[in-house]
């Protein structure tokens, strides 16, 4: 199976010199997690929503993108998408060809493809990643803050008695921020005690106001963000079962849970495209 096969051809992208909201607005609007930078038809980079994220008082594309990105070419096989996807740690490759950009091969895409492929291997230990929760009341700007720290794209969240009552994702924090302007004032006084009419006086007391446009998170716990009907797996299910239950929700993450149905782990995408590479056996 080729990249070709399974590549998204219709690419959603934006321009340079371009807007900011109008990246976000498309993020919100198909729950894509990045978008392609082009210049003069020429590609230049990729804004992802964790650029959005984490660069939230950023405004110009060039300085939130990720310049050179990594690409593929279209009749590379699948198997080669995901050892690269795995090695350079992206969700997404520009397939290009002859300098133009043909289309997008994400994980998601790769999962699409696992699903077809009928792998009977249980993800037990192999696939799984450890992780932790949140209680439900957490603030959803910690939320944002917690997830940039830790590097995971989705946390579960827990009622106080510890039961699984939710996922939180990147998607999530996208669908619920906006655009907000504010006015910021810098006081440079050093609070001097010289005559209150002399030029150092003056200066010392001067204060500036500038303007700051920034996303923004409300102020609401993250149990009014989350998805609340989540899907889980037991540790003995299989690849391309999970692979399935992945593509049919869209979603980027499943819970692992044991014969308690107490959360255990969690089964990322980006991990269960391991099936695919040479080396999975």
């Amino acid at each position: 199976m080729n990249v070709a096969d399974f590549m998204t051809s219709d690419v959603v992208s934006v321009e340079i010199p371009g807007n900011r909201e109008d990246v976000l607005k498309i993020l919100k609007r198909t729950g894509i997690s990045g978008v392609p930078v082009l210049k003069n038809n020429k590609l230049v980079g990729i804004i992802t929503r964790k650029d959005l994220l984490r660069k939230s008082e950023e405004t110009q594309l060039g300085l939130l993108m990720t310049g050179d990105p990594v690409t593929i070419k279209s009749d590379a096989t699948v198997q080669e998408a995901a050892e690269l996807l795995i090695k350079e740690n992206v969700r997404r490759l520009p397939v290009m060809e002859d300098d133009r950009l043909v289309g997008l091969l994400s994980v998601a895409d790769l999962i699409a493809a696992i699903a077809q492929q009928r792998i009977k291997e249980e993800i037990k230990e192999r696939y799984i990643s450890q992780t932790f929760a949140i209680w439900e009341e957490t603030p959803l700007p910690l939320v944002g803050r917690i997830m940039e720290i830790s590097g995971f794209d989705a946390i579960p969240i827990l009622d106080a008695e510890s039961k699984l009552q939710g996922i939180i994702s990147e998607r999530d924090l996208i669908r619920h921020s906006s655009i907000e302007d504010m006015v910021e004032v810098s006081d440079f006084s050093n609070g001097t005690d010289d005559d209150e009419w002399t030029w150092e006086s003056i200066r010392d007391m001067h204060t500036i106001s500038y303007g700051i446009s920034k996303i923004q998170l409300p102020d609401r716990p993250v149990k009014t963000a989350m998805v609340k009907n989540v899907i889980s797996v037991p540790l003995n299910a299989e690849v391309s079962e999970c692979a399935l239950k992945m593509k049919r929700a869209r979603v980027d993450q499943l819970p692992v849970i044991n014969g308690d149905k107490k959360l255990v782990a969690m089964l990322f995408d980006r991990d269960l495209i391991k099936a695919l590479c040479r080396n999975a056996a």
